[in-house]
């Protein structure tokens, strides 16, 4: 496949009613695109970092009932899995395509990770004007950078479904969603930028 950005009937693929017609429209419509745009990102991410990283796409298994509201692919250093580990995520909801570096409530050792970012907030808030954070990956809602709150690195810190993810939100009207090499190149903007982070939660774990 070539690379692909996503399309309007991708983001409608959401609005499918039923678990397994919207898994088939997942699986057939967008994982494949998760395929093409996340082995460029490995590569691409690989170099940088100086070691393998690994794709990994959400199967979304443990569902029995209700319907994904969004999807992800992850890249992380850990072979097996993700959620226990820094990882980055590029990922669609209905109205947004989301570009992360996630650290979700799976993760061991995450008040010292979140000790490090507080003890080095001034970097964080340095980061471009465009980004936003996210304190649950589950919701679409997100935080402009220049809202950013040490609290929210105490909540991480320091409640056990704490989370932080931050990045960029591409709505669905931005053209970059629709170009695949528009979408990667804005893709490895982010991951690049946000690599520091994830080195410096990587030497924190």
């Amino acid at each position: 496949m070539n690379l692909q950005g996503f399309t309007k009937k991708d983001f409608d693929t959401f609005n499918i009613d039923g678990l397994d017609e919207r898994m088939e429209a997942i699986q057939t419509r967008i994982q494949p695109k998760f395929q093409v745009i996340g082995s460029e990102l490995v590569s691409f991410l690989s170099a940088q970092l100086g070691n393998e990283v690994f794709l990994h796409i959400a199967k979304h298994a443990r569902r029995t009932v209700n319907p994904p509201k969004d999807t992800w692919m992850a890249i992380a250093d850990n072979k097996r899995g993700y959620k226990k580990h820094p990882h980055f995520q590029l990922g669609l909801f209905d109205d947004h395509l989301f570009l992360w570096l996630a650290f979700i409530y799976e993760l061991p050792n995450k008040k010292n990770i979140a000790q490090t970012f507080i003890d080095n907030f001034a970097d964080l808030t340095e980061l471009p004007k465009d980004f936003v954070v996210s304190l649950d990956h589950t919701k679409k809602e997100s935080i402009p950078l220049e809202e950013l709150d040490v609290k929210h690195l105490e909540r991480l810190r320091d409640i056990k479904k704490g989370e932080f993810l931050i990045g960029r939100h591409l709505p669905i009207d931005d053209d970059r969603v629709y170009d695949g090499e528009k979408l990667l190149e804005i893709a490895k903007d982010t991951f690049q930028t946000l690599i520091p982070f994830y080195q410096s939660a990587l030497q924190s774990r």
